[in-house]
């Protein structure tokens, strides 16, 4: 269980870029960061491309003026002037950045935190891992809902064969809240979703389902998928090439199959984000909506409901407990255990220690990777007009 004690020596010098005022992901990079005061230290910041407005958002963070820049090339510059300058980097800004905004923080000396989806194209995934191995540092992927502990439960629980024989894989994350315009005129978080130049090729597929699909790998990581064939729309016809729902049929190496419904436009859910695995003797679901639940299906027994932080659960699971079982847990838990292990990871990169990155389950530049291949085979598929395509 976690209590908040230090698992490293001291605190990261932590820096932002993006996840200012406008955003809606910054406050959940820092929820996830500082919730262990021991892990991270946020101490400078490039928020915002309007610098004033940087100023003044950062500021009401805490971050000395002296410390918040017009951009992040300002800022890495700058950092590394100071004895005390910034170590690690999270970039929370539109997708068409990222990998510009990783090249630079790499090159700067710094590890790096980016959000999903990485970069637009595998090969820029592959430059970012062999620069990130030439740097001795580690890039990390926020897919935030990966931290969620029961999901470890569900880890354990394949590896041990407690469901026998993986046959089936059920994805889904769907919402209501892009059923109509509205947002992307007036939401500065959602109108660059939706501009191809931004967002990439997709739309629903990187913003929502690699969330899922990289869980699927948390959970399955023996399972590979070997082919998919993917169907996606547009009903809100301005978003036209970009999709808002889409449907993807998977293949596994194994003889599996699997299937992912990704959907901004799914009228009137708040949050329809699970994953299902299917085995030949029983099923396990975890639903976002239900965090602190696991449901466990043995054919031929009464279905059973898994309660978080429970003593029945395997040890991988209950380590990265919190609160305990009285009191629900949720997404800025999950936020704060990926960040921790961040800097563990971070840490042991610095201290030369293979054997705890060997061990550690947290989503690297491997995940990013798989995440940017899932998007560009969904999409290939898709606009071939929803053919199978090898995976790899």
């Amino acid at each position: 269980m976690l209590n908040g004690e230090k698992k490293i020596k001291r605190p990261y010098r932590w820096a932002m870029v993006g996840g200012g005022r406008t955003g809606n992901v910054g406050y959940k990079h820092r929820l996830g960061a500082l919730r262990d005061n021991t892990a991270f230290e946020l101490v400078a910041g490039a928020f915002d491309i309007d610098y004033e407005r940087c100023k003044d958002f950062g500021k009401n963070l805490g971050v000395s003026e002296d410390r918040l820049y017009p951009d992040y090339k300002t800022m890495f510059e700058e950092e590394a002037k100071r004895p005390d300058g910034i170590e690690v980097v999270s970039i929370a800004t539109p997708n068409f950045t990222h990998f510009e905004i990783t090249k630079a923080a790499l090159e700067a000396g710094l590890h790096v935190i980016c959000e999903k989806p990485l970069f637009f194209k595998v090969e820029q995934g592959e430059e970012i891992k062999a620069l990130a191995e030439k740097m001795n540092k580690i890039v990390g992927v926020t897919y935030g809902f990966s931290g969620s502990q029961l999901l470890l439960q569900m880890r354990q629980m394949v590896k041990n064969g407690d469901l026998g024989d993986i046959h089936m894989v059920e994805l889904q994350y769907t919402h209501g809240f892009a059923c109509d315009e509205i947002g992307d005129k007036e939401s500065e978080g959602q109108k660059w979703r939706v501009d191809p130049e931004k967002s990439g090729p997709s739309f629903v597929l990187g913003d929502l389902s690699t969330h899922t699909f990289y869980m699927s790998e948390l959970v399955c990581p023996e399972l590979k998928l070997k082919e998919l064939l993917c169907d996606r729309q547009s009903f809100v016809k301005s978003r036209a090439p970009l999709e808002d729902n889409a449907y993807v049929m998977m293949r596994y190496e194994n003889g599996a199959v699997g299937r992912m419904w990704a959907s901004a436009v799914n009228a009137g859910c708040m949050d329809g984000h699970r994953i299902r695995i299917v085995g030949s003797k029983a099923s396990v679901e975890f639903s976002d909506n239900q965090p602190n639940e696991l449901l466990y299906q043995v054919q031929g027994e009464p279905i059973r409901k898994m309660i978080r932080s429970m003593p029945y659960l395997y040890e991988e699971c209950n380590a990265d407990e919190r609160l305990g079982a009285l009191h629900a847990e949720g997404l800025p838990e999950s936020w704060a255990n990926i960040y921790l292990k961040f800097a563990v990871a971070m840490d042991a990169k610095d201290r030369g220690d293979e054997e705890t990155l060997k061990n550690l389950v947290y989503p690297d530049i491997n995940a990013g990777i798989e995440g940017i291949r899932w998007v560009t085979k969904c999409v290939e598929s898709a606009d071939k007009g929803g053919v199978w395509v090898d995976f790899e």
